[in-house]
């Protein structure tokens, strides 16, 4: 198969963090700010996951795209500017982390363009792409990404390659739950009790899913949050597949924002 990455690469590989903060466990219950306990898992993310997070990839020299809810910009300001200032991308991601509602397309329409207007006026950028919160898309959605000049969208599971929107000039990056934290490691005895993954378990997954899209051609996209994978055993796990990836020939590192502007130029 011809490749389509740049260069004749063999994959494309995408390390892409949701720096959510305590805005997943407040979007999901308001009233969880009066549970300090629950509230702090979140608040690992800003207080150790994203530092740690920057301090491993610095290392590394592997580029990074960044989801941050408008939220968290305006409450950990200090944190979302250090990702900015290290040069790695940053993508929209809702507000307060809110699942939109296709029953409430003027609530959606609110909560984008507040997540846009708090990125724009925190970190003095237009982001290129959007990830919903959950990954969940109403009918508006892309209509919205279009309209505040978004050009990806990374939300979709039902391919292994990204492809253009029909329609649109808009390009999809393929997610899965397979290369998703969270499924694995996050928990809370009440709200989230399932059993946590050891991570050399995850990491076995996560670098056969590896090898098979190496050997596919496709795009492997890891979605990782700082305050599930900043943990020190999840920490050493990550380094150690980024060091077996890059053990491999042909492959290509880029942003979301460097995935999708190769995939116009090649899908045209």
């Amino acid at each position: 198969m011809t490749s389509p990455w740049p260069n004749g690469a063999r994959v494309a590989v995408m390390l892409t963090f949701d720096f959510d903060a305590e805005s997943g466990w407040l979007s999901r219950d308001p009233s969880h700010k009066d549970r300090p306990g629950v509230i702090s898992q979140g608040r690992y993310g800003p207080n150790v996951g994203v530092p740690r997070l920057l301090d491993l990839l610095r290392v590394e020299q592997v580029p990074a795209t960044f989801f941050i809810p408008g939220w968290v910009a305006e409450q950990h300001t200090e944190k979302a500017r250090m990702i900015k200032d290290a040069g790695y991308e940053i993508g929209h991601h809702g507000y307060l982390h809110e699942r939109a509602q296709p029953e409430d397309p003027e609530g959606e329409k609110r909560s984008f363009a507040r997540g846009m207007g708090a990125l724009e006026r925190v970190l003095g950028l237009k982001p290129s792409g959007y990830r919903a919160p959950s990954w969940d898309l109403t009918p508006l959605t892309l209509t919205l990404v279009k309209q505040h000049g978004m050009f990806y969208s990374s939300n979709m599971m039902d391919n292994v390659f990204p492809y253009v929107h029909p329609g649109t000039s808009i390009v999809e990056l393929p997610v899965q739950w397979t290369l998703d934290d969270a499924p694995f490691f996050m928990f809370h005895p009440t709200f989230l009790n399932r059993p946590m993954n050891s991570p050399e378990v995850v990491y076995g997954i996560w670098r056969d899913e590896f090898l098979g899209l190496y050997e596919w051609g496709g795009l492997f996209n890891l979605t990782c949050h700082p305050h599930t994978i900043g943990h020190p055993s999840r920490l050493l796990m990550l380094r150690k597949l980024i060091r077996f990836i890059k053990g491999h020939e042909g492959v290509w590192f880029a942003t979301g924002r460097e995935v999708a502007q190769h995939w116009l130029k090649v899908a045209r």
